[in-house]
């Protein structure tokens, strides 16, 4: 598996996992950065990464647009909609 880390991430991620995950990496390295996240999910989706962050906007987005790429939260998120009162 491809895992594609997001801004939120260390970029020190992708050495640090890469025996494991060897075809990984950041959007940093990918010049992604500051892209909207529709963008990073279309170019994950186009070159076969999962996307890793800790930011619920892709859970919103692959709730919304469905697999592929795979999400993979990092830490708890808590969806937007169990937020509002």
């Amino acid at each position: 598996m491809k895992l594609l880390f997001d801004e939120n991430l260390s970029r020190r991620l992708v050495a640090r996992l890469a025996d494991l995950f060897p075809e990984s990496s950041h959007v940093v390295l990918e010049g992604l950065q500051q892209n909207r996240d529709i963008v990073v999910l279309e170019y994950a989706k186009a070159r076969g990464f999962a996307i890793v962050t800790a930011d619920a906007d892709f859970y919103e987005l692959s709730t919304s647009f469905g697999p592929p790429p795979k999400v993979i939260c990092a830490g708890a998120i808590i969806p937007p909609e169990s937020l509002r009162g």
